[in-house]
């Protein structure tokens, strides 16, 4: 392939223009030209010009950003030398256009169909989080289920788990995805923007995208000839939270470069209710790189990234004075408890029961050019090792290991755009290989193979877009034999001590997906998308494999290996309406899922075969049983966005935003047909004044405040559950108010940037409150002879970040 689109590219091909603001003319300096499809951009001289050389040929998106003017996007097709000149609009705080890369190519966010909201780098800096889903959270549509600070699951409009698949460097992360108390390996510091596809994104991403896919974006490749760096520090006052981070990139003659190392690390988080919150403590350390060489027949970079971190587990147990409480051994060895100090309830140290995930992982990305097309080739591989210690007789011995290994493979073919159509075709999917190196066990150890073939095209007719794609799946999945003595430690098969754990089995999946949708620009302000689309998702191993105590949520679940393959079919519809004063936009949705797989509760352990489910479980009683089973569910919701930017005081924006989801089974009794996990009805509006110019030392400064409002969630799933020896039921989420604030500044010296500063207040009047979202709701604490149900979140917070920028060369 190489050798051909040398011949195919032998014609020079060149990208120049000049810059100017639109209504004086005057050439822009320091305006940034970035081609997303071959990871390559520009910055203009003091003349306002650029240039981008030794292109492959053919027909890309093409955006231009620059500081205090309306985000530019062109579609440009490129053959031998190109001049191209763009004007740019004054509107520092109008909502910027999006060029958006989660689809088959990079295009234009006004003509894609899918509902997709784009997250930006300035957002991401000036709100403060403790984790990357926690930083998306009040995203319409989006929300996490958490377990403390450190963990968090994403969830799109109603759904979470395997529906929602994460990208990273390119390839979807594997990492137990199925398991209520594992979070996302994804260093913040590495993630320069999201883009969130809300509803089945199986065309391009396989099975798991039923409910939409979260894509983490690196930084962009820097222009020819600079090397630049940055150094972060942020503090957080309610849980110590110290954060420190360095990164270097560079472009030198086509070889492209990037490292970056970081680590944090917090202390228990506290609030009004509970004080310290004992074990909620972490620390995290991430290191990456990238090299790469772009050249005219496009671009090959080799990505290495690692994650690590370290948490502990809230267990929520607390004597009668309302003390948390810590697990140790008495004078005998045998297992004890005793009340936290405030040291140890201040320590950067987790305790028992804690948690060490380790993320490995390697992708190979490449762009090829043939003829005025693209091949696109990536190829990764990922290494997940996850360890939990909850034994306090022998702490340093990991009592559940799950090691898991994917190698995952996307090769696909993108036309070039000719009359306004394109077109792309591809295979991709993963091979998964799990192993069990601890001596609780849940799910059997596996092999699974995935593979999938898709279509996808692009027709634009006047201001009509029309997008529309096919694909099929098929996996194979292998779940292995198992023997184990009665303590839990493996023996081979053949050991006369053994005892049968897993009995081996194997299921083939196989779906057809398939979506299509239409953009229409009404007129110059009001434009409609609408798009339908049917997904496809493959049990889990959790779902098909599972027998035993899931110790995250101490019930006995069981799976099912004829379980069927989830179908979604979803309808979306999204009017809006952008002018120079404001913009809005609505989306409403329904999804119809088939063989929607979910955890049924048993009545009693007899109903599923007798007292003899736990014995294979030495340290846990009897629990509540959950065998995972089928039928139809319905989600329906909507989500609602006004920002009021008035163009004669462009110093004013006020953003509000609304969002709902009703999510439902069906054919189920009353009491358990709520889906667990739904997110309640949240409103979120808040008022941002800027001042780019405010002296000669501040610039860009801004001021923001604002509240979140959870409605109360009412519609829970009421099957019993036991915790401590107590059973209750799933409780409602009361409806709570938080008061949040924000400012900040970049601070100048002789018109340099010197650093920026950015401070945030989270929950200003200190609200004590339990998200419907946190797991910590189910816990059952005594306290005073009383009863407490759930731990609280965080309480009051202030985050203080600097940003100092570093040039090598420019």
């Amino acid at each position: 392939m190489l050798f051909l689109s040398f011949f195919a590219n032998a014609q020079k091909n060149e990208l120049a223009g000049n810059i100017n603001e639109k209504k004086t003319g005057k050439a822009i300096e320091g305006a940034f030209v970035y081609i997303e499809d071959l990871k390559i951009g520009a910055v203009t001289n003091k003349e306002g010009h650029y240039k981008l050389a030794d292109l492959p040929k053919g027909t890309y998106t093409v955006a231009i950003r620059s500081l205090g003017y309306a985000e530019v996007i062109a579609v440009v097709a490129i053959k031998g030398y190109v001049n191209y000149d763009f004007t740019l609009t004054p509107a520092p705080y109008e909502e910027n256009e999006v060029v958006v890369t989660g689809n088959s190519m990079a295009s234009d966010l006004r003509h894609t169909p899918q509902p997709i909201v784009e997250v930006s780098h300035d957002y991401l800096l000036q709100n403060a989080a403790t984790n990357i889903i926690d930083a998306l959270s009040t995203i319409p549509g989006v929300s996490g289920i958490t377990d403390g600070q450190s963990i968090s699951k994403p969830v799109i409009r109603g759904l979470g788990y395997n529906r929602v698949v994460v990208v990273n460097d390119g390839i979807r992360q594997e990492g137990q995805q199925w398991g209520d108390e594992f979070g996302i390996e994804v260093d913040p510091n590495a993630v320069d923007r999201v883009e969130i596809l809300k509803g089945p994104a199986s065309l391009v991403y396989g099975s798991d995208a039923i409910s939409g896919v979260i894509n983490f974006l690196p930084e962009p490749t820097l222009p020819q000839g600079h090397i630049n760096g940055d150094l972060l520090l942020n503090y957080q006052t309610n849980n110590g939270l110290i954060n420190t981070a360095g990164h270097i990139a560079g472009n030198l003659n086509g070889i492209t470069f990037s490292a970056r190392i970081d680590n944090t690390m917090a202390h228990a988080y506290q609030n009004s209710v509970d004080g310290y919150v004992f074990n909620s403590q972490f620390s995290n350390f991430n290191t990456d790189g990238t090299i790469g060489i772009h050249r005219k027949w496009g671009y090959s970079q080799l990505h290495f990234s690692y994650f690590e971190l370290r948490t502990g587990i809230v267990d929520g147990v607390k004597d009668s004075t309302g003390a948390f409480m810590k697990h140790t051994t008495d004078d005998n060895g045998a297992p004890s408890a005793k009340e936290a100090t405030n040291q140890e309830l201040r320590s950067y140290t987790p305790f028992l029961i804690n948690q060490l995930v380790k993320h490995t992982k390697v992708v190979w990305d490449n762009s090829i050019s043939i003829g005025k097309g693209r091949i696109i080739a990536r190829i990764g591989w990922q290494q997940n090792s996850r360890q939990e210690n909850n034994n306090i007789s022998i702490p340093n011995t990991s009592n559940i290991w799950y090691l898991l290994n994917t190698i995952n493979y996307d090769f696909r073919y993108v036309s070039p755009t000719k009359n306004d159509f394109d077109y792309s075709v591809g295979v991709n999917g993963m091979k998964q290989m799990s192993q069990n190196k601890g001596t609780l066990l849940l799910i059997p150890e596996y092999d699974l193979f995935d593979l999938g073939a898709f279509a996808i095209a692009n027709k634009k007719i006047g201001n009509l877009t029309l997008s529309g794609g096919i694909r099929y799946d098929a996996r194979q999945f292998n779940g292995h034999d198992d023997y184990i003595d009665s303590g839990g430690n493996q023996l081979p098969a053949n050991d006369p001590n053994a005892i049968h754990r897993f009995a081996a089995y194997s299921s083939n999946f196989n779906g057809a997906s398939g979506s299509v949708g239409a953009a229409y620009r009404v007129s110059k302000h009001f434009y409609v998308k609408a798009n339908i689309a049917k997904g496809f998702r493959a049990p889990n191993v959790a779902e098909t494999g599972s027998n035993g105590i899931h110790d995250g949520t101490v019930v006995y679940e069981i799976g099912q290996s004829n379980l069927q393959p989830e179908s979604s079919l979803e309808l979306d519809l999204t009017p809006g309406i952008k002018t120079k004063d404001f913009n809005a936009e609505i989306s409403v949705y329904t999804n119809n899922i088939s063989n929607f797989i979910y955890a049924k509760g048993l009545n009693s352990l007899s109903t599923a075969g007798g007292d003899s489910l736990n014995s294979s479980t030495p340290g846990f009683g009897n629990a509540p049983v959950f065998l995972y089973d089928q039928t139809n569910a319905v989600l329906t919701g909507a989500e609602v966005m006004l920002d009021v930017h008035p163009s004669t005081a462009k110093w004013f924006d006020w953003y509000t935003a609304f969002s709902t989801v009703s999510a439902s089974l069906q054919n189920v009794p009353d009491s358990v047909k709520y889906i667990p996990f739904t997110p309640p009805a949240r409103l979120k509006s808040e008022i941002t004044i800027n001042a780019p110019k405010l002296s000669k030392t501040f610039n860009n400064a801004y001021f923001r405040i604002g509240i979140f409002y959870s409605f109360e969630q009412s519609n829970v799933y009421k099957q019993a559950y036991e915790y401590n020896g107590s059973t209750g039921v799933v409780p409602t989420s009361p409806a709570y108010t938080l008061l949040n604030a924000g400012f900040g500044s970049d601070i100048m010296n002789h018109k340099r940037k010197v650093m920026s500063v950015y401070i945030s207040l989270n929950n200003l009047t200190d609200v004590a409150y339990i998200d419907y979202m946190s797991r910590f709701k189910y816990y059952i604490n005594s306290i005073n002879g009383g009863s407490q149900v759930g731990v609280n979140n965080m309480g009051r917070n202030i985050s203080f970040k600097i940003l100092v920028p570093l040039d090598f060369k420019h």
